[in-house]
C-alpha cells in the first residue's frame, strides 16, 4: 500500500502508472576504471538482499536508493575498497530505513532512502562525510560527472565486481533523453532526476550501483536509481539519477533532525 502524499505528479507521469514497467531495471560500472583503494572514503557498500551503495552524510546516517533492499539482516560498510573483508572497515548494523515517503516504483519518482546507523563512525582517511550540496541548482547538459560503485562490469556478468569502480559520464538534457530514440516517456524522465551516460555508449552505472552518488564538478548531485534491464552502457538507455531537488533536501535535512 503507497503511502499518502501531496505530490503532484505531470500527466504523463500519471499515464506511466497504467505502463508495465519491468522491476529489474539495471543500476554498475561500465567502461570505468577502478579507482585507487580507499580514494573515495565516503563511499558505502550495502549488503542487503542485494549488493547497493551509498554516501556517508553524516557520522550516523546513510543517504541511499529507496528501492535498495536491506532486509532484516543487512550491513552497512564504512572504508570499503574490495568486497572481501579488510581492515580499514567499518562494518555497522542499520537502527532505521526511512524512504522518502512519496516514492513511487513505478515512476521511480523519489528513490532516495536514508539509513540510521545504530552508532556513529569513527571518521579518518578511510571514512569521511560526503557533504550535502549548499543549493538545488540543477546539472546543465553537458556536465561531465562521476558514478562510482560495486556493480556489473557487463550485462552478461552474473558477478558484480569485487572492487570499486568509477566512470565518468554525461548529463543529457531531458528532452531527448525522454524522446522516443530513449525512454519515450516510460517512464517520464523528470525535473527531480538527473539522465547521465555517454553519447557513444559504452559508459554507464549498472545493477548494483543503486544508491551511489552522483558526483559533479566535486558537489553530491545524486543518487544512482536505475536504466533499462540488459541495456547497461547502451547509448539509447543511459542512466537515472534522482536529483537532489530542494524538496529532497530538506527532506533530508528535516528526517536527519540538525546531525548534518
Amino acid at each position: 500500500m503507497r503511502t499518502s502524499c501531496t505530490c503532484l505528479p505531470s500527466f504523463l507521469a500519471v499515464v506511466t502508472l497504467l505502463l508495465l514497467i519491468p522491476e529489474d531495471f539495471c543500476a554498475t560500472i561500465i567502461g570505468g576504471y577502478e579507482v585507487v583503494p580507499h580514494s573515495r572514503p565516503y563511499m558505502v557498500l550495502l549488503r542487503g538482499k542485494g549488493i547497493c551503495a551509498g554516501a556517508l552524510i553524516a557520522k550516523n546516517w546513510v543517504l541511499t536508493a529507496a528501492h535498495c533492499n536491506m532486509g532484516k539482516e543487512g550491513k552497512v560498510i564504512l572504508g570499503a575498497h574490495t568486497t572481501e573483508t579488510e581492515p580499514e572497515q567499518q562494518i555497522m548494523s542499520i537502527k532505521k530505513e526511512i524512504p522518502y515517503p512519496c516514492y513511487d516504483p513505478d515512476t521511480h519518482e523519489g528513490d532516495l532512502k536514508l539509513l540510521k546507523l545504530t552508532k556513529k563512525a569513527t571518521l579518518n582517511k578511510n571514512v569521511i562525510i560526503l557533504e550535502l550540496p549548499k543549493n538545488a541548482e540543477d546539472v546543465k547538459p553537458g556536465t561531465v560527472c562521476k558514478v562510482a560503485g560495486w556493480g556489473k562490469t557487463n550485462n552478461k556478468s552474473p558477478n558484480h565486481s569485487e572492487t570499486l569502480r568509477e566512470v565518468n559520464i554525461t548529463v543529457i538534457d531531458r528532452k531527448t533523453c525522454n524522446d522516443e530514440k530513449h525512454y519515450a516517456y516510460n517512464p517520464v524522465i523528470g525535473l527531480n532526476m538527473i539522465c547521465a551516460g555517454n553519447p557513444k555508449g559504452g559508459r554507464d552505472s549498472c545493477d548494483g550501483d543503486s544508491g551511489g552518488p552522483l558526483i559533479c564538478g566535486g558537489v553530491l548531485r545524486g543518487i544512482t536509481s536505475f536504466g533499462q534491464p540488459g541495456k547497461c552502457g547502451d547509448p539509447r538507455a543511459p542512466g537515472i539519477y534522482t536529483r537532489l531537488s530542494k524538496k529532497y533536501l530538506t527532506w533530508i535535512m528535516k528526517t536527519t533532525k540538525g546531525a548534518i
